[in-house]
């Protein structure tokens, strides 16, 4: 679900009409055919403005809607913070000029985990989940969404619903804030374990993994005058020319990560590159996060690709439940994400990915684990 000012103002509007209409209650009287309101200025307001607010298409600024005082003022209130926080050189980005999307999606993404002892590439461990399928359709008004993701994998009978997803995001031309709740139980798979299978790689079902995680990330867009991500990922801009930008923002990353070992064969135990036979990876990154994002227009509101990479550094606290024990450390992290648009008249498709990986490393050992997603959108405006 992602929010914008003018989501937000459209929706005041629309919940301030039922306390303008108590308030005119008071004064109603009738004729033979309507009941009406007078208002604080003496003329008659049948509150038609709400029907003229819908009929408009919500196109707030519409001249046919003749708002009351207080929503009058919430809507100069929303143009002030619009023309600040959302506007763009038209040379560069312009509107779609629709509100209202359909869209369906198919989102297939996995997890990652590897631990590396030494350089040797024997002394590597290294785990991915399964190929998690959804697939979903979605209805959106300017920037809420609402809709329904299946998860395909247990269409087929396999265990992927031990699963949870969770996104909340804002955008507008300067700012963008992104909050990921996930939550993944086994479905995973063990592909080198040290010198098991002569170092070679493999494939052994590993159940014995639980990940939870919290990450969320806010940042600014420096040239947010001729660079617009809304165009390549929310669909409700047109970049006309080429451009890009430099970001700058905050990010936190809170992981926990469990993996036992004890129930995999002895003859595969005995290559475990450490003497321990489960970890526990539990902390929280708090860090600066920069990049760039670059959108490069193949054809004017039709063809658009985006690429984007922000990585990431800070403060990481360990908790005294992880293998390691409490301690503070440094925190590295990366996102990158990619996209590609092609638009038809009030059509739209796109294939975009993203990747966010996170570095845990210590005299011992390192660390690296990792989400990757593909997405396939197709969609209509109107």
């Amino acid at each position: 679900m992602a929010f914008t000012l003018r989501t937000i103002i459209t929706l005041v509007l629309i919940s301030c009409a039922a306390v303008v209409n108590i308030a005119a209650a008071h004064e109603h009287y009738c004729d033979s055919t309507n009941l009406v309101a007078v208002t604080d200025t003496g003329k008659v307001d049948s509150g038609s403005w709400i029907k003229q607010l819908v009929a408009s298409g919500f196109h707030i600024n519409s001249p046919s809607i003749h708002y009351p005082k207080f929503p009058r003022f919430i809507v100069k209130v929303y143009n002030w913070g619009d023309k600040l926080f959302n506007s763009y050189d038209s040379t560069y980005v312009v509107g779609t000029g629709k509100n209202w999307k359909v869209m369906s999606k198919s989102y297939n993404w996995m997890e990652s985990y590897m631990m590396l002892f030494s350089a040797k590439s024997s002394d590597m461990l290294h785990i991915r989940s399964d190929i998690f399928y959804d697939l979903g359709a979605y209805v959106s008004f300017m920037a809420v969404s609402v809709g329904y993701t299946s998860k395909v994998n247990s269409w087929f009978g396999d265990a992927g619903n031990d699963r949870k997803n969770l996104n909340f995001n804002f955008t507008c031309s300067r700012l963008y804030a992104n909050f990921d709740y996930t939550s993944t139980k086994g479905n995973a798979r063990i592909t080198h374990f040290g010198e098991y299978n002569k170092g070679r790689s493999f494939s052994h079902k590993f159940d014995d993994i639980k990940h939870k995680s919290l990450t969320g990330e806010f940042y600014y867009f420096f040239n947010n005058k001729k660079y617009s991500q809304a165009a390549a990922y929310c669909y409700s801009k047109y970049q006309l020319k080429s451009a890009g930008s430099w970001i700058l923002g905050f990010a936190f990353n809170s992981q926990r990560i469990d993996m036992d070992f004890s129930s995999l064969p002895m003859e595969m135990q005995q290559f475990l590159p450490s003497l321990a036979s489960d970890y526990r990876f539990h902390y929280t990154d708090y860090g600066i996060l920069g990049g760039y994002g670059h959108n490069w227009v193949l054809s004017p509101r039709k063809w658009l690709v985006n690429f984007t990479i922000l990585p990431s550094m800070g403060y990481r606290h360990s908790y005294s439940d992880s293998t390691e024990g409490r301690k503070s450390m440094v925190s590295t992290n990366i996102r990158a994400r990619f996209a590609v648009v092609y638009n038809y008249r009030a059509l739209f498709a796109s294939l975009n990915g993203r990747f966010d990986a996170h570095l845990y490393f210590n005299s011992k050992y390192a660390f690296f684990n990792s989400t990757e997603a593909l997405s396939l959108i197709v969609g209509a405006r109107f």
